[in-house]
């Protein structure tokens, strides 16, 4: 569907893309990612005609968008610009029917030279439909002035849906949105993607990009650095190269997809200086384990039952465990070693853990820790199984340490040992 070939863009005295190749077939959703500065609004400019390049061409099908009028441009591609000022008092509906101009003569007839109540139906079907696709039909009679950025986004995105292009560019599409309405966004552009769409859209969050698209295009200075499924282009290498910053990249213990951890500068802390054993089991401290292992961490984990993927990790890792029988609950022996683990570790990591009667003494040995971080993902009664006595158990230990999110798990490490450090 899309070909970009050898584009080069030069604004002011500024080179902002410098050869740019990339084939993107039918059906596919790309995420185009890259540091602030690399060029991938400015590629999406070049690839909706708005921008012609200095060289190179931007072919949808078969035609160079620059050779093709804007209205013949605007029904092959419609674009969600990051930025948009919408000053006119026109509603909701009007904006997103705006969608339709590409369609319509100077005449106001549709563009097969049509007239007549079953095209206007049509329009008006395209534009309600676009509406409630992305949640904003509910305030469809507001004024475009008095709706929030986020709306005002998701706004724009309905726009776009009502244009009926078979490509679709997003430029940060989620930017003003929150969390819920992120995760929405997307899924509607998966949707629309298997429906036959081509989507290409400049993401920042390399976690959404990841989870959702089904290539990346890495660009940095200018030029592609990696193309290819999230799985390769999100190296640890090419991350750094790319953002100049430290990253571990692991799947996602839920989702499965690769997920990206920045870690703080080696240079900031002593390599092995702390010492953190970590609690967990089915799969729960997996990434956990890999993002304190990239950040210095002397780390231990257990107990763990064999068969564990947590202890899978670990043994990849190269990390001290404590391990039982499969499907066994803690022995005594296991017990002891778990609290001479604890007893020489500087801080004690709890993760989002399932607590039954096998494992309680796990809660039992962490309360006995100096120091406690606890990750948590899901409420307590959720993964509760042992009754009250761990209600309390888990409550003491909540009130007495620090109970941190999975991706606010380092700042909590980094913030207990500079206490110790004081």
């Amino acid at each position: 569907m899309i070909r970009i070939e050898n584009v080069a863009v030069t604004l002011g005295e500024s080179r902002i893309l410098d050869g740019v190749d990339a084939s993107i077939p039918d059906g596919q959703f790309v995420g185009l990612v890259g540091p602030n500065g690399a060029g991938k609004t400015t590629l999406l400019r070049a690839m909706n005609g708005a921008l012609s390049p200095d060289s190179g061409r931007v072919l949808v099908g078969d035609d160079a968008m620059a050779d093709l009028s804007s209205k013949a441009g605007s029904r092959r591609v419609a674009t969600v610009p990051q930025e948009t000022t919408l000053s006119f008092d026109f509603d909701v509906r009007n904006v997103v029917a705006m969608g339709r101009n590409p369609y319509r003569t100077r005449f106001g007839n549709d563009a097969d030279g049509r007239t007549g109540d079953a095209v206007e139906n049509g329009g008006r079907d395209v534009v309600e439909r676009a509406m409630e696709r992305t949640d904003v039909a509910r305030f469809a009679d507001r004024s475009i002035t008095a709706v929030s950025g986020g709306e005002r986004q998701r706004v724009l995105l309905a726009r776009a849906l009502a244009q009926d292009t078979p490509v679709l560019l997003l430029d940060e599409p989620t930017a003003s949105l929150d969390i819920n309405h992120q995760v929405r966004t997307f899924e509607l552009v998966r949707e629309l993607v298997r429906e036959g769409k081509t989507v290409v859209a400049a993401i920042h969050d390399l976690n959404l990009a990841a989870h959702y698209c089904d290539t990346l295009l890495l660009l940095d200075s200018g030029s592609v650095l990696a193309s290819g499924p999230p799985a390769e282009v999100l190296a640890e290498r090419t991350l750094r190269e790319a953002f100049d910053a430290r990253a571990v990249v692991s799947s996602h213990p839920v989702t499965g997809s690769t997920y990206v951890t920045a870690l703080p500068e080696q240079s900031a802390r002593r390599e092995g200086d702390g010492r953190i054993h970590v609690v967990g089991g089915g799969g729960t401290v997996s990434r956990l384990l890999y993002v304190l292992s990239a950040a210095g961490y002397d780390v231990s984990v257990g107990v763990l039952n064999e068969g564990d993927s947590d202890l899978e990790t670990a043994r990849l890792l190269g990390l001290e465990t404590v391990v039982e029988e499969p499907f066994a609950p803690i022995g005594s022996d296991a017990l002891e070693s778990l609290e001479a683990e604890i007893r020489d570790s500087d801080l004690t990591v709890l993760g989002d853990v399932e607590i039954g009667s096998g494992n309680l003494v796990n809660l039992e040995a962490v309360s006995e820790a100096d120091s406690v971080v606890v990750v948590e993902e899901r409420p307590f009664e959720a993964r509760n199984y042992a009754g009250s006595t761990a209600v309390a158990l888990y409550r003491e230990l909540c009130e007495r340490g620090r109970v941190v999110a999975p991706d606010d798990l380092l700042s909590a490490v980094e913030d207990a040992f500079a206490g110790e450090s004081r």
